[in-house]
């Protein structure tokens, strides 16, 4: 009889324990393409101002939030955010550079879709709902998403043998590892 509560005891504190596990996130919850890891979005709340925020001397006089107008706290913010990342500010007209046209032409050569993220986010879904991954992988959170896009992926050394069957000049790659 003792032994019977004992094991009751250890299950019940097994399946605690396990619950306890699951609470640490919630519906907004995104896979993370390098580690497989779930994520939380960004907090867009957890970004610090560039320069002291300034109060305008009269709160109800401000004008109403537009796409059209720029923002009186940033009104560069594309120009300042091309800075960060290294770029030039104001560089250019926003056109394709002289050296990428022929690439961007022949790469749009069959049409573009202006909605292709929203697009390819909801064929990814789709495509991870079949591949989700067997009960004790996500249990103990085994990074699936290499393997839910292997038959897509590129055997880049296949590749480049069947370029240089070709002919086609190919710069040179670092050996196979023995993995």
């Amino acid at each position: 009889m003792r032994s019977e509560i004992s094991v009751i005891a250890m299950a019940c504190a097994a399946v605690l324990f396990l619950s306890a596990c699951s609470l640490r996130g919630g519906s907004e919850e995104v896979l993370s393409p390098k580690s497989g890891a779930k994520l939380r979005p960004t907090d867009e709340f957890s970004a610090a101002p560039s320069r002291p925020i300034e109060l305008p001397e009269s709160v109800a006089n401000l004008p109403r939030p537009s796409k059209a107008r720029p923002d009186r706290a940033q009104k560069d913010a594309a120009g300042e955010a091309l800075a960060a990342l290294g770029g030039r500010r104001g560089g250019g007209n926003g056109g394709i550079p002289a050296g990428d046209r022929e690439f961007v032409a022949y790469a749009s050569r069959l049409g573009t879709d202006k909605n292709i993220r929203l697009l390819l986010a909801a064929e990814d879904e789709e495509f991870r709902r079949g591949r989700q991954g067997k009960l004790l992988e996500r249990w103990f959170n085994v990074n699936l998403y290499f393997r839910a896009y292997e038959e897509m992926t590129l055997d880049e050394y296949a590749e480049l043998e069947r370029l240089r069957r070709s002919d086609v000049r190919t710069p040179s790659a670092p050996p196979r590892s023995e993995n």
